[in-house]
């Protein structure tokens, strides 16, 4: 977490995080840290750190069904406990194998493995034998049937690993990209079917029926990310291909509700969503603070908001 941050633009420096928490008017760190370079260059930053964990336990769960699975989460999420690490594949990308268990080798090859879940606890002996214990009792009472720590460990091992895949199924002329968003939890299985559909309709039609897996990999009280791994042939040109299907799936993010971007970012690919999502108003208030502290429009022009 950002504690504070010193921000240096053409127009002067911006200094915040006088305090962990403060009521003396809008927090200008989350400001600043949205920003994307368009409003100055961070020179410094002040963040909280914990002392490295002694105990890590990664370990798997199956669930029948996404939705049974989002469910659970859930649970975890706003009653407790929270495990340091909660992810859940959905269905397709169980079976593909980003979270194969061998456990469930046999359910794979008869096509019902459901989906798997990753948990993980990380701190004392003490605290992480406790959680995991409270955790699992939840699981269970939520339709969840642990699958031994090989699938927690594997994913632990290799959570690095499938991104450096992408280059090597483009040598191979296949296609890969990924894109992300988050919901509130009520929105979370609308917003998971239509950006399934939008991304499958549209490289259909186009040609190069896709593989569309996801995964949510963050969780919170009031809801949760999704991440989206799209596989399909590249088409002629593999721009031209991914555009629509992109711009359908950020249509569709909007249209059920969910944010254009969790993490990856706004740049000039989400830009013009963004604005849809800020609302004019809101873009407003936004254009007053880059004239103010960037009159001359030098800084990242174009990201995050547009230049006309």
């Amino acid at each position: 977490m950002v504690l504070g941050l010193t921000l240096a633009t053409p127009e002067g420096t911006i200094e915040t995080g006088r305090a962990p928490r403060s009521a003396a008017g809008p927090d200008l760190r989350q400001l600043v840290l949205g920003s994307e370079g368009a409003f100055g260059v961070i020179t410094s930053v002040l963040v909280r750190i914990r002392p490295l964990p002694t105990t890590r336990v990664y370990e798997g769960w199956r669930f029948a069904s996404f939705e049974e699975g989002a469910a659970a989460l859930r649970r975890l999420a706003q009653d407790g406990p929270r495990p340091t690490v909660l992810r859940l594949s959905d269905e397709t990308e169980t079976l593909i194998g980003l979270a194969q268990p061998d456990a469930i080798g046999a359910q794979l090859q008869r096509g019902d493995a459901g989906c798997t879940a990753i948990t993980g606890y990380e701190g004392t002996a003490e605290d992480t034998a406790r959680r995991r214990e409270r955790a699992a009792a939840v699981l269970r009472s939520c339709g969840g049937t642990l699958i031994g720590t090989e699938p927690g460990e594997r994913w632990a091992h290799g959570r690095y690993s499938a991104p450096y895949l992408r280059d090597a199924l483009l040598d191979a002329g296949a296609f890969a990209e990924t894109l992300e968003t988050a919901a509130f939890w009520s929105r979370i299985p609308e917003l998971y079917g239509a950006v399934r559909t939008a991304l499958t309709e549209t490289l259909t039609r186009a040609g190069t029926p896709p593989l569309v897996m996801c995964h949510i990999s963050h969780v919170y009280e009031n809801g949760a990310s999704l991440y989206f791994t799209v596989v399909s042939a590249q088409g002629e040109d593999p721009v031209a291909h991914w555009a629509p299907a992109k711009r359908a799936a950020n249509d569709a993010v909007l249209a059920a509700g969910g944010t254009i971007s969790h993490h990856h970012g706004v740049g000039t690919d989400h830009r013009d969503w963004y604005v849809r999502e800020a609302g004019a108003l809101g873009v407003a208030a936004l254009r007053a603070v880059k004239d103010r502290l960037d009159p001359d429009g030098l800084l990242n022009p174009g990201v995050l908001l547009p230049t006309d």
